[in-house]
This record gives structure tokens, sequence and C-alpha cells, in this order.
């Protein structure tokens, strides 16, 4: 398939060509790696100061406005430590001066800083969607400015991956901004260097999708598992717990967890696939992995969808959702007991998933925990919508190349 036969939705044409990012950024990429000095090595200067840029463009994206002195008593560094990584972060472009405090007492007013959240784009793909790839151009306040659908029914392998990269050449085009780098939502096992592993779907395997976007964008791209990625939105967009799992539900079934604020990946880089762990052992339907009673086969929306299409009545339709759901907190309740999450989100249609199938999961995890810690433990829906993957996909390129989130 060509790129001609391809179509698309975009929101804007003839943008100009994302801007060559400055050197400011090449420096804040390096202050990423700042966490990532080896045990036990000793700490050189260099690597201190990473860390304190690091700590400053937190304190920055979390505040939104703080004077040098609130950054100081914030971090804990002293004032001309404070004042020289500022320095350099404002001729980096990565600071910029809000102006005076408006509360400030007489004498030297305070000047307010923030991060550059308008100067620099973030393109973001989601590739979950069976039918259509979507993009976005985000802020670094994941403030989506432009959209990119391209409908990819059909395309599997290596037409897949063209029409990604499709996706993301019309995203850079649009960047009306510098582009601080590229987060892809895949589906499938996404390995921590981007490679994704097995995303049956798509007929990809072992297909190294993060290096092959670099190339093409020359670009940094970072690639994760799409649940991940929503577990990162809505642990920076969503206003989520440092601890919590992330359900994702649509054509299957998959999760994301974060604990103590971080992604958990797991040994074979696949911690959360929970769609084909048997729930039960009172038999069930045979699952595409050739078990009997996967959480997929009760969940999944096309098995859900079709026992629902079935019911008789609406009493029928209500019976179908609370089994779906009890199976589903079935699958919780050993996962929440065993990390003591903070809340559980669920991501997928509302139609279908708010309702009494989420008061029957929350009513089964509740029942199969211990209540005295685990009794009032928050199982919601997610408020971010249809964007949490693309929202996922930008956190990581904060993370990645700034070191926030």
């Amino acid at each position: 398939m060509t790129t001609a036969d391809m179509t698309s939705s975009g929101t804007q044409t003839g943008a100009p060509q994302g801007a060559d990012a400055p050197d400011g950024i090449l420096a804040a990429r390096r202050t990423a790696l700042a966490s990532k000095v080896r045990p036990g090595a000793r700490v050189r200067p260099e690597h201190a100061r990473r860390h304190n840029r690091v700590l400053v463009l937190q304190a920055l994206y979390r505040a939104e406005g703080l004077s040098r002195a609130d950054l100081a008593r914030e971090v804990g560094l002293t004032r001309v430590t404070i004042s020289d990584l500022v320095a350099d972060l404002i001729a980096d472009h990565l600071v910029v001066e809000l102006g005076v405090r408006a509360d400030s007492r007489p004498g030297k007013p305070a000047t307010l800083l923030d991060i550059n959240r308008a100067g620099f784009a973030i393109l973001a793909l989601d590739l979950s969607k069976d039918a259509m790839f979507r993009g976005v151009v985000t802020d670094l306040d994941g403030i989506v400015l432009h959209r990119e659908e391209l409908d990819v029914t059909g395309l599997t392998g290596d037409d897949a991956i063209e029409a990604a990269g499709v996706v993301l050449d019309r995203l850079q085009q649009a960047a009306q901004a510098p582009v601080l780098g590229v987060g892809v939502g895949s589906p499938g096992i996404v390995a921590a260097d981007g490679t994704v592993l097995n995303a049956p779907n798509l007929g990809w395997y072992d297909v190294p999708l993060q290096s092959v976007l670099a190339q093409r964008s020359g670009l940094p791209v970072q690639v994760a598992n799409d649940a991940n990625s929503a577990a990162l939105a809505e642990r920076t967009f969503g206003g989520a717990d440092e601890n919590l799992m992330l359900v994702r539900v649509g054509r299957g079934v998959g999760a994301g967890l974060v604990i103590g604020g971080s992604l958990v990946w797991g040994a074979s880089s696949a911690a959360g696939e929970i769609g084909h762990v048997v729930v039960g052992t009172d038999g069930g339907e045979t699952c595409a992995c050739g078990k009997v009673g996967c959480l997929e086969t009760w969940l999944a929306m096309p098995h859900l969808r079709e026992r629902l299409d079935a019911a008789p009545d609406a009493e029928a339709r209500t019976a179908v959702l609370v089994a779906a759901g009890e199976r589903l907190g079935i699958a919780l309740a050993p996962v929440v007991g065993a990390l003591d999450l903070g809340e559980v989100v669920i991501s997928g249609p509302l139609d279908v998933l708010d309702g009494p199938l989420l008061a029957s999961a929350a009513d089964t995890l509740r029942a199969r925990t211990m209540a005295s810690v685990h009794g009032h433990q928050a199982v919601r829906m997610t408020e971010l919508g249809r964007d949490i993957v693309v929202l996922g996909a930008a956190v990581m390129v904060l993370t990645g190349q700034l070191g926030v989130s």
C-alpha cells in the first residue's frame, strides 16, 4: 500500500516542519541520564549537576510558578546553586521568567519562573486501535494542538510500520515549535528498548519500532505498550495515586502498573498482561490462546458485546455485566493485595464498563481483600477519554528527555 492510498483527517495542513532542537534540548536529554549512574559508582560533579537540573525542572513542572527562593526551599539546594542552574536553563530555553509575583513584599521583588510549557512540541502516537492509527502534537502540558488519524484497516507487517511512519511524518510537518521527542503507544508486548516483541493483530514480531521511527524522523523516540502508556497518562494528567493499576479494555484486556510513581516492566516486559489469566475454576469459553476461562473471554469487547446483544431483556444484560465485573474483580484482588495499590483505573467504552460492571468489579475486589486495608479501595473509570494513550506517550517523552512527569 502506498502513501497516496492512505486517508488522513489532520486538522491542520501546510504547517512548517518542526524546528531542530537547540543545544539546550541536547543538554536536557543528557540531564535525564542523571538517575542512571551505576550503583556504587563515584558521583562526579557532572552527575550531581544533571541530577539537580532534573530536580529544578520537576519542581517547576509540578508547581507552575516558583521564585528562585521557592526553588531553593523546594529542592533543598542553596540559592547560589539554584541561581546558577536557573541561568543555564533559561539560556537553554527550558525555563522562562513569568514576571514579578503580585504579592511581593517591599524590597527586591520575587520573579516567578516556569518551565517553558509552550516552547516545545511533543509528537505522540496511539497504534492500539484495530482500524485507525492516531497521532497528536502537544505542548509540554499535554494540551493537544493538532490531530492526525489514518485508516489502517487490514494493514499488517511492513505496511503497518509504514503507516505509523506516515502519521509521524504528518505530525512533524504540523509541529509549530522545536520537537522534544516522539512517544508511541503500541499494542502487544514491548521491550524496554522499544522493540515490539509480539503484536499479533498487526503481524509484528520482534519489530524494532523505536529505532525504525527514530531513523525515519531524526528524533528521539520511545515506544511502550499502550496500557503502560495509559497508566503513565493517568498518573501525570489524571491525578492518580503513585501506586496504581490501569486496566485497558478493548479488543483485548491489558494493564499497566505504576509503583512508587514508576512504571513496572516485569522480567519479560509483560507486566500487566492479565487478559490471559484464568479467572475462576468453573470453566467458561475457550480463549484464542487455548486456555478456558481467561479474563479476555469475559471482558474483551467482542465477547462482551456478543453476550449483551444475545441477552433477551434489560435484566439479562445487567446480569452479563455483573458477571464480567465479578471476573475482573477476581483478577484484580491478588494484584491489589500483593502490591497494596492505591487505586485501580479502568479505560474503555463507557457505555459498557461504567455502571453495573464497574460496581461489580469494585464489590468483588473488596470482598476478596483485607477490609481494614482495602475496604475503601478506589475503582473508577478514567476521565482522560480517547486521548489517554497519546497523553501517556507524551509523558514518556517528558520523562525520557527532561526527567519530569
